[in-house]
């Protein structure tokens, strides 16, 4: 399974990253997972919502830059070395990622893992091959 990440880019100046979720927030939509990266003049924000084209559509509505991914959602158990037996499964496969964050929800137990790997069809299969857990929706 997959689900669409929307990265957002952002200036680097006080205050974007609370319009933006302002924005989504105005719009009742939850956030389920979310990252930031930045340099000195801009960022991308990275976040798994639960209704994605009503986000997107507020989002560019406001006056932001969007751009949605396919990423994919592995569920882990939460215990020490659950996220470690994951990448080994993606360095055996030779998969490599191009980045990684974790969700803010997660299930008794469990924890959500967003990765965007550089062949996301081929990661998919080597996920499900393995037997991995992904969700669509958390």
């Amino acid at each position: 399974m997959q689900i669409k990440q929307i990265s957002v880019f952002l200036e680097n100046n006080a205050g974007r990253l609370g319009e933006v979720t302002k924005v989504i927030a105005g719009e009742g939509i939850n956030m389920r997972a979310i990252s930031i990266a930045d340099t000195a003049d801009f960022g991308i924000l990275r976040v798994i919502v639960d209704d994605t084209p009503r986000a997107v559509k507020a989002l560019n509505s406001a006056g932001f830059t969007t751009r949605e991914t396919a990423v994919a959602a592995v569920e882990i158990e939460d215990v020490p070395g659950s996220l470690a037996r994951v990448m080994e499964v993606f360095q055996k496969s030779k998969i490599n990622i191009e980045y990684l964050y974790a969700s803010l929800q997660n299930k008794a137990g469990k924890a959500v893992v967003i990765f965007k790997l550089a062949d996301h069809a081929e990661g998919l299969e080597i996920i499900r091959e393995n037997g991995l857990s992904t969700v669509d929706s958390f």
